[in-house]
């Protein structure tokens, strides 16, 4: 606890209410020399009188304490917040991004080694097995499954970002 700064928040409140330090005093039936060394950060409010200075100033203890209204940090650590999430959905985007790059190369190397394959197959006469172009076909079906399930995956959670930053906001 810094009583310096507390003290500051404490001359601040007082001033918004437009109070003098002897108008103070005598609604907390203390001496105007308390009042100015609280405000002069050379002593600290007894805790009954912390607790009667929040609720007059319509402020949490913890804001008196800190020496700072809460919306200021709250505003500061939201922004960091934001930021780190951001930061972190940024990195999950380019994830989701390379992973469909590389499953859609692959699965269009397997479409062109099935259809080459099936060309193949088609030419023999009868003498390559169609087996040979359909196992390259059935990886290109699993790789076209994969692409659908990344896409997938980075829909629903985009909702779920979505929704926790609805519930945020209510």
């Amino acid at each position: 606890m810094d009583q310096v700064k507390i003290g500051a928040f404490l001359r601040q409140l007082r001033k918004e209410k437009e109070l003098s330090q002897e108008k103070l005093a005598e609604i907390f039936n203390v001496s105007s020399r308390s009042v100015s060394r609280w405000e002069n950060g050379n002593t600290m409010p007894d805790i009954s009188i912390i607790i009667g200075l929040a609720d007059f100033y319509e402020i949490d203890i913890r804001e008196l304490l800190n020496g700072e209204r809460k919306s200021e940090d709250m505003d500061k650590d939201m922004k960091e917040t934001l930021t780190m999430v951001a930061e972190y959905t940024d990195k999950q985007k380019k994830q989701a991004l390379i992973r469909a790059v590389v499953l859609f190369g692959m699965e269009m190397l397997c479409c062109g080694y099935t259809i080459g394959a099936a060309v193949l197959v088609l030419r023999s006469n009868g003498e390559i097995s169609a087996g040979f172009a359909v196992i390259p076909m059935l990886i290109s079906f699993v790789f076209s499954v994969l692409v659908l399930m990344n896409a997938k995956e980075h829909v629903r959670r985009i909702q779920k970002d979505n929704m926790k930053n609805t519930d945020n906001k209510g």
